[in-house]
């Protein structure tokens, strides 16, 4: 059996950066990943960074690549009832976001581990995890050339939502909510219609127009949730996505990647049991409409390692023992925009027109109020300073 300080579960944004934090504070950490190396580059997911975010980025020096290609937002776009309206973040609350895709993120922080002879083993199924309520928990995990099992001090779940981790944890309390919506994503290789996000509502349908960089443009619509892919050819994809955005700017391109997604929100609480700690999706789920995703997670990890960090160099656990609750906050409040967001743009599927006009009605209030854009913006950008709020 081998050991190591910290096992972390999963190389996505929320595993690699808390590998990344505790290197800069001299712990140990191994990373697992079930995927090979090629699939999680490539990856397509969320693609907003919140103020802070990148900022946290920034200090744990990995920004530079991300400050010259990434994309700078100072506002976005809301557009109902045949109008587009400008919400400028910069001059309701003083910041912006950056457009900076997850898997660039990921590319970044795989890049940094490894050239700092961090150890990632892409290819490594966790099938196991023993013992979290001792000082030694244990991983089991497959590789095509065998079978390993580590030895930790602590065991990060940062696996997702569909990983060994969750399965885990014991004790744990399960909050959830399923929306009658699902979006139907496409990549594809057309440049961007408008310099910054477009979110529709319509009487058809939501729909988002969004960028991954001057060339690539991510696009979806609003469908239901037992919609299947192949009905929705290119053609009828573009077609619904000019009437739904009215851009003329909009040029229909290659689809690199299409993918339907349907919308859920859901909270494990607490997101600890004895050494067993989960971040990012293996804690929570937000619906991709308000842009928290990859936010929250990176905020978790950044609260887990300060906490890990606290323990080794004291021997307090008081930080660990608060770690979900220090979390709670800024995931509830999330999940409370996410939801927000989510049912202001989405059309009722049963085509209610009372509550079409209510929508209407809000989108109007939003877009005329400075004191209800403000709020609007306070919550898309996320904090000041940090990404903990």
């Amino acid at each position: 059996m081998e050991r190591t300080q910290v096992v972390i579960l999963g190389a996505g944004p929320a595993g690699l950066f808390l590998s990344h934090l505790l290197h800069l504070g001299g712990i140990e950490s191994v990373v697992l990943e079930r995927r090979d190396r090629a699939y999680v580059e490539g990856r397509v997911r969320a693609g907003v960074l919140e103020f802070g975010a990148a900022e946290l980025l920034r200090e744990a020096g990995l920004g530079g690549r991300m400050d010259r290609e990434g994309l700078v937002h100072r506002g976005i776009n809301l557009r109902f009832a045949g109008q587009r309206h400008r919400l400028d973040f910069e001059d309701l609350v003083g910041r912006g976001i950056l457009v900076y895709g997850q898997q660039e993120v990921v590319k970044d922080l795989i890049a940094a581990r490894l050239a700092a002879g961090g150890t990632i083993i892409f290819g490594a199924d966790a099938v196991r995890i023993e013992g979290i309520e001792s000082t030694r928990p244990t991983v089991a995990y497959d590789t095509s050339s065998g079978q390993g099992e580590l030895a930790a001090d602590v065991v990060a779940g940062c696996d997702g939502s569909h990983g060994t981790s969750r399965e885990a944890l014991t004790g744990a309390r399960r909050f959830e909510r399923i929306y009658p919506y699902a979006w139907l994503g496409i990549l594809a290789q057309t440049p961007p219609a408008a310099e910054e996000l477009i979110y529709a509502y319509h009487e058809r349908g939501f729909a988002l127009h969004s960028m991954r960089s001057p060339a690539v443009s991510r696009l979806y619509l609003q469908v239901a949730p037992d919609e299947e892919l192949d009905r929705w050819p290119e053609a009828r994809i573009w077609e619904e996505l000019r009437l739904r955005l009215d851009e003329p700017s909009l040029r229909p391109g290659p689809v690199i990647e299409s993918s339907i997604t349907p919308m859920r929100s859901l909270v494990i609480e607490p997101m600890q049991a004895g050494r067993l700690f989960l971040a990012g999706d293996a804690a929570h789920i937000v619906p991709p409409t308000g842009a928290k995703g990859m936010n929250l997670a990176l905020a978790d990890v950044s609260v887990l390692a300060g906490a890990l960090l606290e323990w080794y160099r004291s021997g307090s656990t008081a930080l660990l023992d608060s770690y979900s609750a220090d979390c709670a906050r800024r995931v509830w409040r999330a999940q409370h925009f996410s939801s927000f967001m989510t049912q202001l743009l989405h059309r009722d599927p049963q085509g209610d027109p009372f509550e079409h006009r209510l929508r209407l009605s809000n989108l109007a209030y939003l877009s005329g109020s400075r004191a209800a854009a403000k709020s609007l913006a306070e919550n898309y950008v996320g904090a000041a300073t940090g990404a903990l709020g």
